[in-house]
């Protein structure tokens, strides 16, 4: 296991799973949610969307054998869900619509879907087919310990950045995001025809 352990699939994971979860583009709501009186408590939602993220990571793989999907066609198709959120980042538009529910807040929709939304969701499973699971584990555990230290520190991480800085790294992670969801669209396909070219 720990010879498996590979700093640039972890680091690679962790800028994924970063731009996706666009946790600092959640700044915002955050503050607006304090400002209407409800409480998001950092240690409940954070281990619910691990949850969540864990249990469809491993669970995700048998759905995948149950309806005969390869990993690779499966990568193929988070990549172009990854395009799609990489788009809405860098161009400011709402391509996927968000119509769950609004009650609550530390689950919903703090825990799901702002931090293990459906594109979060997607892009860890569509990793499987680049990177080493456990590289896949700690690049989340990363994001997930992240994301709780800005929701703890949520107002003072507001009023430092300010609103132009987190409009910055929205863009810039867009474009990151963008390039990745490339490569692993162009690793996908070639895997994919290269299988049937095998056959």
């Amino acid at each position: 296991m720990f010879q498996q352990i590979n700093i640039v699939e972890i680091f690679s994971t962790f800028l994924v799973m970063f731009a996706i979860i666009d946790i600092t583009g959640s700044i915002p709501i955050f503050v607006s949610m304090r400002e209407q009186g409800k409480a998001i408590k950092p240690l409940q939602a954070t281990s619910v969307a691990l949850l969540l993220f864990v249990a469809f990571y491993f669970v995700g793989d048998g759905l995948l054998r149950l309806f005969s999907i390869d990993s690779a066609s499966f990568a193929v198709a988070g990549a172009l869900v990854l395009f799609i959120l990489a788009l809405e980042m860098v161009l400011g538009r709402e391509i996927i619509k968000n119509d769950g529910p609004t009650s609550g807040a530390s689950v919903v929709p703090v825990a799901f879907p702002l931090i293990a939304g459906p594109g979060a969701i997607t892009a860890l499973i569509s990793l499987r087919a680049e990177y080493a699971t456990v590289n896949i584990l700690i690049g989340l555990l990363l994001n997930i310990v992240l994301d709780y230290f800005v929701i703890r520190f949520l107002d003072k991480i507001a009023n430092k950045l300010g609103a132009d800085i987190i409009y910055v790294l929205r863009k810039f992670f867009g474009v990151i995001l963008l390039a990745m969801s490339v490569k692993l669209f162009a690793g996908g396909i070639a895997e994919v025809f290269g299988g049937v070219i095998g056959q």
